[in-house]
């Protein structure tokens, strides 16, 4: 029988806006994961390099043509990785599909369900045609020729301007005046060539984390998000002062009742794996869809991290089972 600790890379960093989160993020999992199960790597990745920071603070360059490490003890290859990269590449499908070309195992969602959910577009549409209620929307191109007047024919004030592909907030804005929007779109086109634009929907913002173990799916405490903000933005998502997360949320059973088990649909319906987080709005009308986050954050200020806490799990166990689920679904 093979006893050998297995080899887990870290992954963490990334490309795009995101990246010191990303960073926060992966350092979290790597103080927590289990250490007499596992062999950890942490590995930061920007475009020009891929770096193993080693315990002692030597770096060592990964090779990219196998995601292997040269090091004094040899080369090291890796028995799976736990991606915590929010954003490119780690999110959007596109280190998923390098992993599935290597035959590695990672703890997030595959690359066609990466790529589907980090673009907003395509996922509502998706869920839109599952059933699912979500904001009027327009899509937008650096190509497009609609002027911000035509925009605000199709929708009503007041308006979300976001990148299509992207998370934190990063690039997003709220526009009340007609005068605002044409700002906002170039605002958002500098994070992406595409964007939306989504009418806003009154109501309370709250979430539902899920993840399965073994052949059950484990609904964290629904959560509602109070921003101090005129909405959640990037600022307010990572600075504690600036925001109230009620875990769990203090709402009507049936909106609680209603968003687990729309978020435990969306998770079979889109092939989820690993920890995913789905936020919604919801008003006297009901349940409204927002998006789906394959890689939610991790710090210490996410929101994640706090369910788990009010589930009555340790972030050791939850880093456990998603490592093991990765394992288990080769």
């Amino acid at each position: 029988m093979n006893n050998r600790k297995k080899n887990i890379a870290i992954v963490m960093g990334g490309f795009s806006g995101e990246y010191d989160i990303s960073v926060q993020s992966g350092k979290v999992v790597n103080k927590y994961l289990d250490r007499k199960k596992y062999n950890l790597y942490p590995i930061i990745m920007r475009e020009e390099e891929w770096l193993y920071h080693s315990d002692s603070g030597d770096r060592f360059e990964i090779d990219k043509n196998n995601f292997t490490v040269i090091m004094s003890i040899g080369k090291v290859h890796f028995d799976g990785v736990f991606i915590a990269i929010h954003g490119t590449p780690g999110e959007d499908g596109k280190l998923q599909g390098y992993f599935d070309m290597l035959g590695i195992p990672y703890t997030s969602c595959d690359h066609a369900t990466s790529s589907l959910t980090f673009n907003k577009y395509f996922c509502k549409n998706f869920v839109t045609g599952l059933g699912v209620p979500n904001a009027q929307s327009v899509f937008l191109t650096n190509r497009s020729e609609l002027s911000p007047a035509n925009i605000l024919e199709e929708l009503s004030l007041p308006v979300f301007v976001k990148p299509n592909n992207g998370g934190s907030s990063v690039g997003m804005s709220k526009v009340n005046k007609a005068g605002e929007l044409e700002a906002a779109l170039q605002k958002a086109f500098k994070e992406d060539e595409q964007i939306l634009v989504e009418e806003f929907v009154k109501g309370r913002e709250i979430t539902c984390g899920i993840f399965r173990k073994e052949n059950k799916l484990i609904i964290l405490p629904v959560t509602e998000i109070i921003s101090k903000k005129e909405f959640f933005d990037f600022e307010s998502k990572y600075d504690s002062n600036l925001v109230e997360e009620v875990v769990p949320a203090q709402i009507p059973d049936e909106i609680t009742k209603q968003c687990k088990e729309t978020s435990s649909f969306l998770y079979e319906k889109l092939n989820c794996k690993g920890v995913v987080r789905v936020d919604y709005i919801f008003n006297e009308s009901g349940l409204n869809f927002l998006e789906v986050n394959t890689v939610p954050g991790m710090t210490e200020e996410s929101i994640i991290p706090k369910m788990v806490e009010a589930y009555g799990m340790s972030l050791d166990e939850l880093f456990s089972i998603i490592t093991e689920e990765m394992f288990r679904e080769e």
